[in-house]
Formats: C-alpha cells, sequence, structure tokens
C-alpha cells in the first residue's frame, strides 16, 4: 500500500498520536521517556499506558510519521533494549499541520466566546 505524502491526510490526530509527536518534536527519545514527557507536559491529564503508547508508536512506524534510530546515548547511562524513536519529516510536517487545525479550532472557539469571554 502507498503511503500519502500528504500532511492533511492524516488529520485529526488522535490525542494520543499528536501527544507522541509533540513530544519527539524536541529530539529523540525512549518509549517511556515519551510516557512520561506526555504526562508532564499535559499536567497529567494525558497519561499512557504500555498499550496505548506501543501501539500508537507501531502506527506511527507504519505510516513513516517517526522512525526509529540507531544512535544510543552513553552505553553507560542506557538500557540496550530500549529502542529510540525520531520525527520523520512527513512527521514533523504533520504534526505542523496538526496544530494550525488545532491553533484554528481555538481561534473560532474564541471568536464564539467559547474561550475568553461569556456566550452571547
Amino acid at each position: 500500500m502507498a503511503q500519502s505524502t500528504s500532511p492533511h491526510s492524516f488529520l485529526p490526530l488522535p490525542p494520543a498520536a499528536f501527544n507522541i509527536l509533540l513530544s519527539l518534536a524536541d529530539g529523540e527519545k525512549h518509549g517511556y521517556a515519551i510516557m512520561l514527557d506526555v504526562e508532564a507536559s499535559t499536567g497529567g491529564q494525558m497519561r499512557l499506558g504500555p498499550g496505548t503508547l506501543y501501539g500508537n508508536i507501531k502506527r506511527l512506524l507504519e505510516s513513516g510519521l517517526i522512525e526509529e534510530t540507531d544512535e544510543r546515548p552513553d552505553p553507560a547511562l542506557d538500557d540496550e533494549r530500549r529502542r529510540y524513536y525520531r520525527l520523520a519529516s512527513l512527521g514533523r510536517r504533520v504534526l505542523k499541520a496538526e496544530a494550525e487545525r488545532l491553533e484554528a479550532q481555538v481561534a473560532l472557539a474564541r471568536a464564539r466566546a467559547v474561550l475568553g469571554g461569556e456566550a452571547r
């Protein structure tokens, strides 16, 4: 099956996938680090269990949005069983498109006084 390279064909992203891509935006991480980062960056509102995390990672890998990296940190500081992931070029474009889509939705909510004011 041919992969689509249009970022908009992946939208809207499921919240877990969006947060995983967002976690990888500032550099590669292993699965557990992604899990911790998502929980911290959402103020605990999103907690990814192992099934959700690795199911999403598998789909993101298959879609070409992320890639596994062979680069490893200092072996003394790392567990050799860990797999590290980074955003692929397509993943970065999809993440940007989804963030822009969400930004437009928030702007609409503000314009309709859902956020930042009382409803008319």
